[in-house]
């Protein structure tokens, strides 16, 4: 028995296929179900979604039929338990099946379908091939007579070379046929062996090839449960997890599929949304990256002008705020009327410190911070703090009364009052007064730690963390 769960679609508008004109009709006969609901669900990028459903009649017959063809892929038959489940493959207009509902899947028969004649023959074989591997393992386990895990690893090997000569009898017997093209695409790529002992190249030739067996122009393969996984592993494990490399994995990806396609569609969507929810510091960079070459470039075609500006109003602001990125100047008022510029901070790391005297989490964290300045403003650390407050006074009396002896500024009412007069005298400049739009400001406390050329080298982090974070800079630097 299987165990199913459907999840809430993860991607809106992901799921919307192309509609052919010709109909469907998939009849089945279960023993086990009577007078109940079945469910028909499709794969689509790694999980299943609700279908279709029909009613099963009281000899356990039902059948699934519409007027307009279901979009080639593997899909599962879920009976009325809502747990157990059996996949076909739907290519064909029409077939039958035959199974019970406990085991279905060992019980199953079809009529009218290479496909899932084909579909089960290989599942069966590497069934049947799994149990025995499994028994030899376990029996390898125990055994502690050197001869006898020597007949036991010569049996496993055996069956590794019959699964092998299996599959590649199997895709040329049955090439031209989507479940052909499927388990194909599951078989990894086979590192040659004059390069197997050399990491290096193993992982170069591995990672080059590991596509080779996946048709990228099927848009059938996301309705499978390999295509994602495939995708999935690729952008995770097989590359360095650094933006650069991510977005150019994404483009390798893309380069081998049309450009409007579903599959297309799947791996921008996926790749952007992965990274722009990530926690881990710099990976908005990735974002930026797919903004720029695809969504920026008019290769988003699914996406309307409105969603569109939204994106372009996203990329605007965070292209500034990558890590690696020079950051804007500021130029505010402190608590004595005078202007504070950030460029003007000679010092070899600064912390650029937006916060609100009002805000509870800022509270706890300005005792933290006033700690760590006062074991490392003689260290070549300086602190820029810009309170985000509209109004002054509370910022005023809480500098003052808990000693904050690092940089405060603060876009003051008088200055804001009079915003064009100081920037036509070169006192402040637009974006310096714009600091909450132009820095992302929706929340307090936020840091970022800038170099000696005020180039952004962190963000996202708190007073806990900035020692490690500088240590561990200067270290590699030092290398």
């Amino acid at each position: 028995m299987k165990k199913l769960f459907i999840l809430a679609l993860a991607l809106i508008s992901l799921a919307a296929n192309a509609v052919e004109k010709d109909g469907f009709s998939y009849k089945f006969e279960i023993e086990g179900i009577a007078n109940d609901t079945v469910y028909l669900a499709n794969y689509f990028g790694g999980k299943l979604y609700y279908n279709d459903t029909a009613v099963v009649d009281g000899s356990g017959k039902f059948e699934f039929v519409g007027n307009e063809t279901k979009p080639g892929g593997i899909y599962a038959v879920i009976l009325p338990d809502r747990k157990t489940f059996f996949e076909v493959v739907v290519t064909e207009p029409t077939f039958s099946a035959k199974t019970k509902s406990t085991n279905p899947e060992e019980n199953i028969t079809f009529k009218g379908s290479k496909e899932n004649a084909a579909f089960y023959e290989y599942k069966n074989f590497l069934v049947e091939n799994r149990k025995t591997g499994m028994k030899l393992q376990e029996k390898l386990k125990a055994s502690t007579d050197d001869k006898e895990k020597e007949g036991i690893n010569t049996e496993l090997k055996e069956i590794n070379n019959n699964v092998s000569k299996f599959q590649n009898d199997f895709f040329e017997k049955y090439d031209g046929l989507f479940i052909a093209k499927v388990m194909k695409a599951a078989v990894d790529p086979v590192v040659p062996e004059d390069i197997k002992a050399n990491d290096s190249l193993a992982y170069v030739y591995y990672k080059a090839h590991y596509f080779d067996n996946v048709d990228m122009k099927d848009d059938r393969m996301l309705r499978s449960p390999i295509l994602h996984n495939k995708i999935d592993y690729f952008l995770t494990k097989l590359t360095p997890q650094i933006p650069d490399s991510i977005c150019s994995s994404a483009m390798h990806m893309t380069n081998l599929t049309n450009d409007d396609s579903e599959i297309f569609k799947y791996i921008v969507q996926y790749t952007t949304t992965t990274y722009e929810k990530s926690k881990v510091m710099g990976m908005d960079a990735v974002f930026v990256c797919m903004a720029k070459n695809y969504y920026l470039n008019d290769k988003a075609y699914w996406m309307d002008s409105t969603k569109l500006a939204d994106v372009k109003e996203r990329y605007e602001v965070l292209k500034n705020l990558t890590v690696g990125t020079y950051s804007d100047n500021i130029t505010l008022m402190d608590t004595a009327g005078k202007w504070q510029s950030l460029y003007d901070v000679e010092s070899e790391f600064t912390v650029l410190f937006f916060w609100d005297p009002n805000c509870g989490h800022c509270k706890k964290e300005v005792p933290k911070l006033k700690k760590f300045y006062a074991e490392n403003k003689d260290k070549g650390v300086e602190v820029f703090a810009v309170c985000t407050d509209f109004e002054t006074p509370d910022w005023k009396k809480f500098v003052k009364e808990k000693n904050l002896d690092f940089i405060n500024v603060s876009d003051n009412p008088e200055v804001n009052k009079n915003a064009w007069k100081y920037i036509q005298s070169g006192e402040t400049t637009l974006s310096s007064l714009n600091f909450r739009d132009y820095w992302d400001i929706f929340s307090t406390p936020q840091y970022y730690l800038l170099d000696k050329d005020k180039k952004i080298i962190a963000k996202r982090l708190n007073a806990d963390q900035l020692e490690d974070f500088i240590q561990q800079k200067r270290a590699q630097q030092a290398k």
